[in-house]
């Protein structure tokens, strides 16, 4: 996977957490630096672990069916992505202002459970994990600041934008893995 590549995958994960980073910054009164890292720190942090999660687990069975292992990696980023897509077009949703350990917690694992099933995937693509991984959090922990502060200045307009590019860039990215293991794409 390229450097490219891997900024595209870091910038489609966290487009849940921006998407919820911004939701954070329309609830709370006042967005500061220190509450802004503190939610960039929790959802980077979930974004990174979550992959090497499923790095972990794909390794484990990689070997069984690396024959059809693109299709794998194309099935469950289509996935994620359309699951963004739909959800995109939800509508506003309340948020809740605190910043509490159980908050934050419930948050970060769920703008990260698609993270786990690219982990799987980045296990069969024979990734480096630790820097993709690495990547992959820096990335979210800044779009979750930039979407912290951006959610205070801007409001809610941009929720459902952010959570559509996110899925429409898992979307190509699984096709594109599915076209070049076909022998379709060379890159």
């Amino acid at each position: 996977m390229s450097l490219l590549e891997l900024f595209i995958l870091a910038v489609g994960l966290s487009m849940d957490a921006f998407a919820v980073a911004i939701c954070k910054g329309l609830a709370c009164p006042s967005v500061n630096g220190k509450n802004a890292c503190l939610v960039g720190l929790w959802f980077g942090g979930f974004q990174a672990l979550m992959p090497l999660l499923g790095w972990l687990l794909g390794t484990g069975f990689a070997a069984c069916i690396s024959r059809f292992d693109h299709w794998i990696a194309f099935i469950l980023l289509a996935a994620i992505g359309l699951n963004m897509i739909k959800e995109s077009a939800g509508g506003a949703s309340e948020e809740d202002a605190s910043l509490s350990f159980r908050n934050m917690l419930i948050l970060a694992v769920a703008t990260s459970i698609d993270a786990l099933a690219v982990g799987v995937t980045l296990a069969f693509l024979e990734v480096r994990i630790l820097p993709a991984i690495s990547f992959i959090g820096v990335t979210t922990f800044i779009l979750s600041c930039i979407g912290m502060k951006a959610g205070s200045l801007l409001g809610n307009r941009y929720k459902s934008r952010a959570e559509l590019a996110g899925g429409i860039i898992l979307c190509l990215l699984g096709t594109k893995i599915l076209l070049e293991h076909l022998g379709i794409l060379a890159f």
